[in-house]
């Protein structure tokens, strides 16, 4: 790899009104993204249409030499036996052209999927594709808790690199816990690829105070270029992905990256403050004490329940479900309260949370 931290991430490719994809802008965007010195393309299975795209914009168009291809397994629901699993990597190479896979991932593992890549043996599976020449590098993509990570981690020592959802707004997210995941890669000692760096999207069009706070320093920096300049000073990143849907978008990306570049020192203040802010925004006034916690007879994590539901704005209901799923791991969720009012007594902000719960039963 090159020291070109940019990587294309080929899942939100911008489509034309009758919904296939607009191939013409796609190649420029190729087109672009390598004459700016980018080499890192992202696809995946699960990505629908992404893989094929991928071959006609880019395989098909430049010489194997000139990129590297990302592309990963998923073992979902749907997946209910190991030769279907292990038929993934062949469909991705048929539908790509590539004759290999210069990175590939266990997708998207988390609490409710990972023993599905351990039953399908599919971690021994992805060092066979590495010794028959069809992957050059394996590592996964991480969804879940600190707890799975650091277990995945020390299972499986030879993983060469994990992909973190990683942003200034989650890096103390109790729903993400991005500082911490990272930590413990860089404890485990492996590289770290970012997805998700404006948070599918989000932090390009941020809450009304954070854009104020952007705007009094530069109003000429689109709120995306903020989100990507916070990444670059993270040791032990090799790539940033980003998910572009359009040319304007790989424009600024790479004006971001050949031309803004790192964060200065009052720059980078100026993101706490964001982060603060971010925090701040809460439809539920919970200052995050955890008085009401230490006697819940249901062992609920109320606080940071309330702090995933005052972060669902803007983002997909996939994502916040995914996050909800995250805080409640092995403790009790909101419809588990039996209203015994302990937490309202113990509350200094006199928050009606039984109530209020009520409100966070959606996303179990």
């Amino acid at each position: 790899m090159n020291n070109f931290k940019l990587g294309f991430g080929l899942m939100r490719l911008p489509k034309l009104e009758d919904g296939s994809f607009d191939i013409d802008q796609i190649k420029k965007m190729v087109d672009l993204f390598i004459e700016n010195g980018g080499e890192y393309f992202d696809t995946a299975f699960a990505y629908p249409g992404s893989e094929e795209t991928t071959k006609i914009t880019l395989v098909d168009r430049y010489p194997r030499e000139r990129y590297k291809l990302a592309s990963k397994l998923l073992c979902s629901d749907d997946i209910k036996d190991e030769e279907t699993a292990k038929n993934e990597i062949n469909i991705t190479l048929q539908r790509t052209g590539a004759s290999y896979i210069d990175y590939y991932l266990l997708h998207a593992l988390q609490r409710s999927n990972y023993k599905k890549y351990d039953d399908f043996h599919l971690w021994d599976y992805v060092k066979e594709l590495k010794d028959k020449g069809l992957i050059k590098h394996y590592g996964f993509s991480f969804h879940g808790d600190p707890e799975l990570l650091e277990e995945l981690l020390s299972k499986h020592p030879d993983v060469e690199f994990v992909q973190l959802q990683i942003n200034y707004a989650d890096w103390e997210n109790p729903g993400v816990l991005s500082r911490v995941h990272y930590e413990i890669c860089k404890k485990h000692g492996k590289k770290v690829t970012i997805m998700e760096p404006v948070k599918g999207g989000i932090l390009a069009n941020p809450i009304n105070e954070v854009k104020e706070l952007f705007n009094s320093y530069n109003p000429n920096l689109s709120y995306s270029s903020w989100a990507v300049r916070y990444l670059l000073d993270i040791e032990n990143i090799f790539v940033i992905l980003s998910g572009m849907s359009s040319l304007e978008q790989m424009q600024d990306n790479l004006n971001t990256i050949n031309n803004l570049g790192h964060l200065n020192e009052e720059e980078k203040e100026i993101v706490k403050k964001a982060q603060i802010l971010l925090n701040e925004d809460k439809k539920i006034a919970c200052t995050g004490c955890r008085y009401c916690v230490k006697g819940c007879p249901m062992n609920i994590p109320i606080p940071d329940i309330f702090t995933v539901y005052n972060r669902k704005d803007g983002s997909p209901l996939f994502r916040t479900q995914r996050e909800y799923k995250n805080v409640t791991i092995n403790k009790g969720v909101a419809s588990d309260c039996i209203e015994c009012g302990q937490c309202e007594g113990a509350c200094p902000q006199h928050l009606p949370i039984i109530d209020l719960l009520k409100k966070c039963q959606d996303y179990e």
